[in-house]
């Protein structure tokens, strides 16, 4: 008896760990963002951050920017930052946004809404998404060249090469994890890569944690991805050829998932039901 008990406990364990998630539509936003990429959510000021591109992902073209959206979808500033080239991924430090912008890094004063500082980074050629550690340490990736970029003092060094695609960054328990074309990696303090998912249908973009250690991860084709922390993986949704799917936000507290979906020029929040 006590050997038929353990292995029911064990099969109801094995079952909770392989229960996957569904997403639920909330709501779209109500106005046309012009090439939305990534969205921050600011949980002190209830209000979402869009970095816009507004043109070509790769040009210098001065019409980039960052809009702030209501938590219902609707527009609260379009224009709270504008004059950047092609903005994509960002990260709140120390009272500062900072925004990847194809070969700078941005600070911007939350409170003034002003730049506070750029910095340039050596040979960048599309900066993609940052992460930033406790100690404010920034890194950044670079899609095209295959690198990580590391921020110190405001001076520039590569960290890892040889990263293919590299694209979404998050920092998880002083572990550097990063999306490498169809792997999700994690890289130790001493850069030591352990694989953690692999097999992606399109190449990955948007990274976020889940409070039990799994993880929610987009392909900018239009695909979205429930990782557990062994690596299963369940597709959530995929609308390839409708919407793209960019760098996403979580909330773990309301559980709201925050989709920019690009060329369809809006940003759609989703339940996260468990």
């Amino acid at each position: 008896m006590k050997i038929f008990f353990l292995f029911i406990c064990l099969l109801l364990s094995n079952r909770i760990d392989a229960q996957t998630i569904t997403l639920k539509k909330e709501w779209e936003s109500t106005e046309q963002l012009p090439v939305p990429e990534s969205v921050v959510y600011m949980a002190d000021r209830k209000e979402l951050y869009v970095s816009l591109i507004d043109g070509e992902g790769n040009a210098k073209d001065g019409k980039g920017g960052v809009a702030i959206l209501n938590l219902d979808g609707t527009i609260k500033n379009a224009t709270w930052i504008s004059g950047l080239n092609a903005p994509k991924g960002m990260a709140v430090y120390n009272g500062k946004l900072y925004v990847a912008d194809l070969d700078v890094v941005h600070a911007i004063d939350l409170k003034t809404a002003k730049i506070a500082e750029t910095v340039k980074v050596p040979d960048a050629v599309f900066l993609n998404d940052i992460a930033i550690d406790k100690k404010g340490i920034i890194y950044v990736s670079d899609t095209r060249t295959n690198k990580i970029h590391q921020i110190i003092n405001r001076k520039s060094n590569v960290y890892l090469d040889q990263v293919t695609a590299a694209n979404g960054l998050k920092f998880i328990n002083n572990e550097l994890h990063v999306l490498s074309g169809f792997q999700l990696l994690k890289f130790d303090k001493n850069k030591s890569k352990t694989i953690i998912a692999e097999g992606l249908e399109k190449s990955g973009d948007g990274l976020e944690p889940l409070s039990n250690g799994d993880f929610l991860v987009t392909c900018w084709a239009g695909i979205v991805y429930h990782i557990q922390k062994d690596g299963t993986k369940h597709k959530l949704l995929d609308v390839q050829g409708k919407m793209n799917t960019a760098d996403i936000c979580y909330d773990q507290r309301s559980k709201m998932l925050y989709v920019p979906t690009f060329n369809a020029n809006s940003v759609i929040a989703y339940k996260v039901e468990f």
